[in-house]
């Protein structure tokens, strides 16, 4: 089991490939969370089409088919031309491992299992993202522009730690309670009680 190392990438004006079909709700999905991000993105529907080329000029690779043979031929070519690349749900092929993402207004939280356990990422950025709502939205919009003001207010270096005090006033009461419930299986075994010894 390999862990993988949490990171975000700035790929603003970056070349970034997308291999997936047409009508493949990942690669549709992984392509505009990606020009969201400010990249190129240059999209191939068809594994077979993709050419050496194409990965030698991008910066980042996403190929969602479950295809071994392609996810092989692209970990060689992202090996030889030193490519980011990620296979979705096959970890082993690839250098990146897609993290869930739940957002509301600039914040961004990323949950990533290493590619081992999807459905367990996507639960937990679903429960994000019911518990960041409008009003969450409106709080850190309010934080940021608190902040701001008071940056103009005190731009000097040395009032740094009455502008540090304020982001903590102006969060204080701010809290976030997480519970997690378990399928059945999970359960530990009884233990089996030995007769206490007279």
């Amino acid at each position: 089991m390999r862990i993988f190392f949490p990171v975000s990438l700035n790929l603003a004006g970056r070349r970034c490939l997308v291999v997936g079909a047409a009508d493949d709700r990942e690669a549709i999905e992984k392509s505009a969370a990606l020009e969201e991000a400010g990249a190129q993105v240059q999209r191939i529907c068809d594994g077979a089409d993709v050419k050496e080329d194409d990965v030698a000029q991008a910066f980042f690779v996403i190929s969602t088919p479950q295809d071994e043979a392609l996810s092989k031929r692209l970990r060689a070519l992202a090996d030889k031309h030193r490519t980011l690349l990620c296979c979705i749900d096959q970890p082993k092929y690839g250098f990146v491992a897609m993290a869930a993402i739940a957002k509301a207004g600039p914040v961004r939280i990323a949950i990533s299992t290493a590619g081992l356990a999807p459905r367990v990422g996507k639960v937990l950025k679903n429960a994000l993202q019911r518990a960041m709502d409008s009003t969450f939205e409106r709080f850190i919009a309010t934080l940021a522009e608190r902040r701001e003001q008071m940056r103009a207010e005190h731009p000097l270096h040395e009032e740094s730690e009455l502008r540090r005090k304020a982001a903590i006033d102006n969060a204080a009461g701010f809290e976030a309670d997480i519970r997690f419930t378990y399928p059945g299986w999970t359960s530990p075994e009884p233990v089996e009680k030995k007769p206490l010894e007279r």
